[in-house]
């Protein structure tokens, strides 16, 4: 048995609810740390969480809090938080942690303005924590009700590693272990970007044979990548990588692939933000891993391709055009 018992999870999202179920269900104690006081009233009263899990009962057992205070006596810390909010958050939460008390960073995206990986922006506001990081085929509402979930847990310290797994798996939900955060991190935020593409493609009629292509190439593209920033390309072969995409491009409950649909069917970006619920990492990360590939010369037309479309520099059928009349090329490129 691990010694990681007590958990705090920060994010009272899908994920993190998710998460803080799987954890009350098997055993630990774990607290959820959410903004809304009136979020925090409806997990603790009625055993919801409307908002991002209509319809699932969570355990009564699991505790939500609006005091960041409250987790500085968890075994360890999961960062559940949307990636542009770790930051902010992070900036709140770290005074009141113990030294060396790990945290899990269970977001998918790159931060934007500073280009960093989350790991790199938790290295600078908590250096004292150890780092791991979450990632693969995982719908939060599977989760949360128990359905068989498969994941990778990064952490370079293998027997940290191993005991974080202890930590978060239970029965229904398995973490594999892997020491590569940063292979693991970028096949988590690329994957929403290829997601987006393929929404596109769906909303646009293409068919399914150029779905199969945008995956396909857009592997490529998250593993040229990773392997840039010190990755390692079987980690795309796993289930942060080829796992996570085949999940998030083939469903409607993807909220990448579905803004991505609703872009091909015509919709505009603002009023599809406008109503939105939650967040579509996706949108945030494209500019960012753009940004990263053009530093380390890598090629990436795919997400060039989503990054034009989401600024509306050019018609979503002339940005097709142009993927379709590139040069011929070898598949290894």
């Amino acid at each position: 048995m691990s010694r990681l018992q007590h958990l705090a999870i920060i994010g009272g999202g899908g994920f993190g609810t998710a998460l803080a179920c799987v954890a009350a269900r098997a055993g630990r104690r774990a607290r959820l740390w959410v903004r809304d006081a009136q979020l925090m009233a409806e997990i603790n009263r009625s055993h919801e969480n409307s908002r991002y899990l209509p319809g699932i009962r969570l355990p009564e057992d699991l505790a939500a809090t609006t005091d960041l205070a409250a987790a500085g006596d968890a075994d360890a810390v999961l960062l559940a938080t949307p990636a542009q909010f770790l930051r902010p958050t992070l900036q709140k939460l770290a005074p009141h942690l113990k030294p060396g008390v790990p945290l899990l960073i269970c977001a998918k995206g790159i931060e934007t303005g500073t280009h960093l990986l989350l790991h790199q922006v938790v290295g600078q506001l908590a250096p004292d924590q150890p780092v791991a990081a979450l990632s693969g085929p995982s719908f939060a509402g599977d989760i949360a009700r128990g359905l068989p979930t498969a994941v990778t847990l990064a952490c370079e310290d293998v027997a940290l590693g191993e005991e974080l797994v202890q930590s978060i798996g239970a029965q229904n939900l398995r973490p594999y272990l892997s020491t590569d955060v940063t292979g693991v991190e970028i096949g988590g935020a690329l994957k929403n970007v290829i997601a987006i593409a393929c929404g596109i493609t769906e909303g646009q009629g293409l068919g399914e044979s150029a779905r199969a292509a945008l995956m396909t190439r857009g592997l490529s593209e998250m593993t040229r990548l990773a392997v840039a920033l010190g990755g390692q390309a079987e980690t795309m072969m796993g289930l942060a990588g080829l796992g996570d995409l085949a999940l998030s491009c083939n469903s409607r409950q993807s909220r990448n692939f579905t803004l991505g649909f609703r872009l091909g069917q015509g919709e505009s970006l603002a009023s599809i933000l406008g109503g939105a619920r939650g967040v579509f990492e996706g949108a945030s990360t494209v500019s960012a891993a753009l940004r990263l590939a053009e530093r380390d010369r890598i090629d990436m037309p795919i997400t060039a391709a989503v990054d034009t479309i989401l600024q509306s520099r050019a018609a979503i059928a002339d940005v097709i055009a142009g993927l379709l009349t590139r040069p011929y090329t070898t598949e290894a490129r």
